[in-house]
């Protein structure tokens, strides 16, 4: 770690880029951390700091990581040799934030997930969550004040750590602090369902950074809409998804930074062992048929239900396809603790074995689906992929639309839902679907399974181009760089 506090670099989220196990004689391995977010900042932060020192503080997720963070020698060095610093938040308090709060009704929100008639309802219960909430994004606010000296430089991420810039503020005046925001943000009439206190609270807690980052120019716009409306701030706007929002007697700049894939690094992992064996299953079992690829999580907003649908329809109204292409949908699970995705959990199960009663044959088996984390798989389905399918409700970015033409050998045609941020960085070279839209997203998986394989080639190749002029250290930098 660096003498000089002015060049130490820190990152705060609630999930780290290392995670533990516990093995059967009790002792703890350590793997690197999963999600978009993570492999973002691990591909960038290693660079980023390496003039200044770096410090990851994060959240301890399981008991083993808890265990991890009682003992700090354990949980020094994350992987690319980033020290990484796990906050012991007692388990309740950890539920009720995460749960009760950050998944349940912010990522509610910002994706417009709410079944309003019946949802959200906030009574005595929500308020014990609130109150949760706030003490977990105080816990690492004091974990960063411990750590800040005269000008460190602070990134703060995502709607668990709202109120975490402004707690901040109040406790180290002189840091340097920027807040991103990983997924959408809901506009004004939307973000209004929210009880009044907590929706000013959020957006005063995001303006005590010196600067707030969005990964699409729509996210900033609805942002800055709020601070207007909500709060009454005084907004100045630069241009799209840019400008500054004066409040409380400070000004904290909003821009676009879009996230982008580390090309060199994803071929490489591409190009191992463990992937190209489960390419050579994939392949065999799809027997020489075209493949519609999916890779997700079984998380409401991105939309399997629809897109096994979409499927359903395709082979429905289009019969020559069948026989002649299989789909893959792989997905790992999310947020099992929540009924909603239990339920939609069950949903996407329930669908999948609808469509494969409708249409297998002995020699045809139209779908394959597998809800589990297997990362080699992942990759190897994207490399081996005809049409790749991502179809989010609405998404702060989506990094499958871009490492699945990064990953594809022959060029693939990307399905690619016009709400998903991606859309705005791969423009016309996806096939935009309006993700609600069964028939039109039926309509664009025939036109990418005929496509002729020029046109795919030239398409992945765009959509590769744009993802990787916006690699993760890059993003990284330019955040850093709006902090001076």
């Amino acid at each position: 770690m660096t003498n000089d506090p002015s060049r130490l670099l820190i990152v705060a989220s609630n999930r780290g880029p290392v995670s533990y196990g516990q093995a059967a004689d009790g002792s703890l391995t350590a793997r690197r951390g999963g999600g978009g977010m993570v492999s973002g900042l691990m591909s960038g932060l290693g660079a980023v700091a390496a003039d200044g020192g770096g410090l990851w503080l994060c959240a301890a997720l399981s008991e083993a990581d808890r265990e991890a963070a009682r003992h700090p020698e354990l949980a020094a060095v994350g992987p690319g040799e980033v020290p990484v610093r796990m906050l012991d938040i007692p388990a309740g308090v950890f539920d009720k934030a995460y749960n009760g709060i950050a998944n349940s009704v912010l990522w509610f929100v910002h994706h417009m997930l709410f079944d309003t008639p019946n949802q959200p309802h906030f009574d005595a219960a929500f308020r014990a969550d609130w109150t949760a909430y706030v003490a977990y994004n105080e816990a690492f606010a004091d974990a960063l004040a411990q750590e800040c000296g005269q000008g460190t430089r602070v990134l703060i991420q995502d709607y668990h750590l709202s109120l975490a810039p402004r707690l901040l503020r109040d406790r180290h005046p002189a840091a340097r602090i920027a807040h991103f925001e990983h997924t959408p943000w809901a506009p004004p009439e939307y973000y209004q369902m929210l009880p009044d206190d907590v929706a000013i609270a959020v957006l005063d807690g995001m303006l005590g950074a010196d600067h707030v980052g969005f990964l699409a120019a729509r996210w900033a716009d609805a942002f800055l809409d709020c601070c207007e409306r909500v709060l009454g701030a005084q907004v100045t706007r630069t241009r799209a998804g840019a400008g500054r929002v004066a409040y409380r007697d400070r000004v904290t700049a909003v821009a676009v930074h879009p996230l982008g894939v580390d090309a060199a690094e994803l071929r490489a992992r591409g190009r191992e062992a463990d992937v190209r064996a489960h390419a050579r299953l994939l392949a065999e079992l799809a027997g020489g048929r075209q493949l519609i690829v999916r890779v997700d999580r079984t998380e409401l907003s991105k939309n399997m239900v629809r897109g096994l649908a979409a499927y359903r329809e395709l082979l429905r109204t289009r019969p020559e396809w069948r026989g002649r292409v299989t789909h893959l949908a792989f997905a790992y699970p999310s947020r099992s603790a929540l009924p909603e995705y239990q339920a939609y959990t069950a949903r996407v199960h329930e669908l999948a074995a609808e469509i494969s009663a409708e249409f297998r044959t002995p020699a045809w088996e139209p779908l394959i689906l597998d809800l589990k984390d297997d990362y080699p798989r992942s990759l190897a389905a994207c490399g081996i992929a005809d049409v790749l399918l991502v179809n989010p409700i609405r998404d702060g970015m989506n990094l499958v639309a871009e490492e699945g033409p990064i990953l594809s050998e022959r060029g693939c045609a990307l399905v690619l839902s016009r709400e998903a941020g991606a859309a705005a960085l791969v423009g016309e070279a996806a096939l935009l679907v309006n993700p609600y839209d069964v028939s039109a997203t039926a309509d664009a998986l025939h036109a990418g399974l005929a496509m002729q394989a020029a046109e795919r080639q030239r398409r992945s190749a765009a959509i590769a181009s744009a993802a990787t002029a916006r690699a993760p250290r890059r993003w990284l930098a330019e955040q850093v760089e709006a902090l001076g």
